[in-house]
């Protein structure tokens, strides 16, 4: 008997290294950041500081985080690759980017990112015990019975005799200090509790991929020079 396994979805992780005088800018500019909040009602015993609610959603235009920046986006411009898109007809735009700062059992909650097709997340100080990013499949491709592979009980009763790639609706991603994940920005994803108090830094951003000519590719978002403002 052949299985085959259709239909992956793509999340590459890398790394990237960074001079340690280079880090420690970054992060007292994103601490900075902090301290002037624009919204000071996010604070809740689990909620994570996240710099696009709190009016720190364009940190690619600060010079301070070119030198990653640029880092980053060779890796994108590599993740298209991986999916076989050719690079020489599409242009890429960061949308928006922002930091996120979580200590103790903060975390992100379970969301996705409508509004842009590439999303990323780095992990500029991060300990190796902490929380990792986990990524979820909400269409259940395998379940020939609905909800089966989403009940307790069907796993204690033996119904389900284990969870694998061929049954799990949400895989953990290990990831450590400098990693890098990119993924579709329409996948749900969240970060796990922090196991210590230790501080927890990544950057993140929203990326829209824009044919460089739409001719005849209706699902291609035409080149931002077609657009005309109403």
């Amino acid at each position: 008997m052949n299985l085959i396994n259709l239909f992956p979805l793509t999340v590459i992780k890398d790394k990237i290294e960074i001079a340690e005088k280079d880090r420690n800018i970054m992060i007292e500019e994103i601490k900075d950041m902090k301290k002037n909040s624009k919204n000071e009602n996010y604070q809740t015993e689990t909620n994570a500081w996240t710099g696009d609610t709190q009016g720190f959603e364009f940190i690619h235009k600060n010079e301070k985080f070119n030198l990653l920046f640029n880092e980053i986006i060779k890796r994108v411009w590599g993740y298209l690759n991986c999916i076989e898109i050719d690079n020489k007809l599409v242009d890429l735009y960061i949308q928006r980017s922002w930091a996120t700062i979580s200590e103790g059992n903060e975390r992100i909650k379970k969301h996705r990112h409508f509004q842009s097709h590439i999303s990323f997340a780095y992990y500029l100080k991060k300990s190796k015990q902490d929380s990792n990013l986990v990524v979820f499949d909400e269409s259940y491709k395998n379940e020939v019975m609905p909800g089966i592979f989403r009940s307790d009980t069907a796993l204690q009763k033996g119904i389900v005799r284990k969870m694998n790639h061929f049954n799990v609706t949400q895989a953990i991603i290990n990831v450590e200090e400098n990693d890098i994940v990119i993924f579709p920005s329409k996948t749900i994803h969240s970060t796990q509790p922090a196991k210590s108090n230790d501080e927890r830094i990544s950057i993140s951003a929203d990326i829209v991929c824009v044919a460089k000519d739409s001719n005849l590719l209706e699902m291609g978002m035409p080149p931002l020079k077609e657009w005309s403002k109403m």
